[in-house]
């Protein structure tokens, strides 16, 4: 899930996921209800199935809720940064819920081929799982538009989910009405399929709420923006090493190095931290807790076609994304840099053992502080 800031205030947000997942609830309890009375009394597995589904819907909304009231509790002295990452844990019991009840469902349905029994549709009982395929339609663009809107991945999720539930519940009545025309019973089948996408959504929720707990990488085109923000300061020469660490949706926190002329004083270099990080906090809602300081040597010629043909060295090996924060003492022959080198690599620490011998084998008569950096 790309990583984007809404416009709504938490308390604004709050209320309108709870808001939108009672509506859910409200609509999903209904829906199974007539499912499980459909499927008992045609003696459908696949409408049972069906129905079953919409109950887990239900009850993923009721997590949601709480996983919401939870994250929006204020930070305090034990969790400083407060407690929006319990919205991801919330995510993950859904995805277990989701998987428990696609792995019951294809139980039930196996043992509905090995011992088939015959189902009777009414003209009344078609009714009901069409108007239920239209309930999902609207309810599920619906839920995933108003999760867009607010930035919630729970309700995009369950939105999604329900835009999928409609088209399992379409592929029921479709069942339902081959066996009216020619007595062809294909629900245990069918159930059989609903349990695997059943499962395949619990799987992909699964990961995706592990991806967020773990620290995913950022939306690209967000770190360009925040990027673009910091060098909007006629100083910065550069922005690198940006690293966003999320603490739940509305609430990511955030370091960046910059490149500066090595000519400022302290009390300039105080003065555009101060304004970067109050800039970025307004623009994009992400608090800078650091602002590092790399120092650009100026006005030695000697030390610029060193940094070209440093960098010329590096960037000839295969994996080598970028050279920054180049820094060269003259007086002490001292020379620093990161180099950042590709995940793909298969051994990035030869690649990066190579680079630093090459250099070193160029300029005998320096000594390199040379730091492998990482792609963030």
């Amino acid at each position: 899930m790309e990583e984007k800031r809404s416009n709504a205030s938490p308390e604004s947000r709050g209320g309108v996921i709870v808001r939108t997942s009672v509506i859910g609830i409200i609509v999903n309890v209904l829906l199974a209800g007539f499912k499980a009375a459909v499927g008992l009394i045609a003696n459908s597995i696949a409408v049972v199935l069906d129905a079953v589904n919409n109950l887990t819907d239900a009850l993923s909304s009721v997590i949601t809720i709480i996983g919401t009231k939870l994250a929006g509790k204020k930070p305090d002295k034990k969790h400083p940064l407060g407690y929006g990452r319990i919205e991801y844990v919330s995510s993950m019991i859904i995805a277990a819920l989701v998987l428990y009840a696609g792995i019951t469902s294809l139980v039930e349905s196996i043992k509905k081929i090995i011992t088939p029994e015959a189902a009777d549709y009414s003209t009344v009982s078609l009714i009901i799982i069409a108007a239920a395929v239209i309930a999902k339609i609207l309810l599920g663009t619906y839920v995933k538009r108003t999760g867009k809107k607010v930035n919630s991945g729970a309700l995009v999720a369950s939105g999604s989910d329900a835009l999928f539930d409609a088209i399992l519940s379409a592929s029921v009545l479709v069942c339902a009405v081959i066996y009216l025309l020619t007595k062809v019973s294909l629900e245990a089948y069918v159930g059989v399929v609903i349990s695997i996408f059943i499962i395949k959504s619990g799987v992909e929720m699964l990961l995706e709420s592990l991806d967020e707990i773990l620290g995913r990488r950022m939306d690209p085109d967000f770190v360009k923006e925040i990027k673009a923000t910091v060098c909007e300061e006629p100083e910065v020469l550069g922005a690198y090493d940006l690293i966003l660490n999320s603490y739940g949706p509305e609430r990511i926190v955030g370091s960046v190095h910059v490149e500066v002329p090595d000519t400022m004083t302290a009390r300039e270099l105080d003065a555009i931290e101060r304004r970067i990080a109050g800039n970025v906090l307004e623009k994009h809602g992400v608090l800078l807790t650091g602002v590092g300081i790399y120092a650009r040597n100026t006005g030695s010629d000697a030390v610029g076609a060193m940094c070209s043909e440093i960098t010329r060295i590096v960037m000839k090996h295969e994996g080598a994304l970028q050279i920054h924060g180049f820094h060269a003492d003259e007086d002490s022959k001292t020379v620093s840099f990161d180099v950042i080198l590709d995940f793909a690599l298969k051994d990035r620490d030869a690649v990066f053992a190579d680079i630093r011998s090459e250099v070193e084998a160029a300029y005998p008569d320096h000594s390199f502080n040379i730091i492998q950096d990482f792609d963030v």
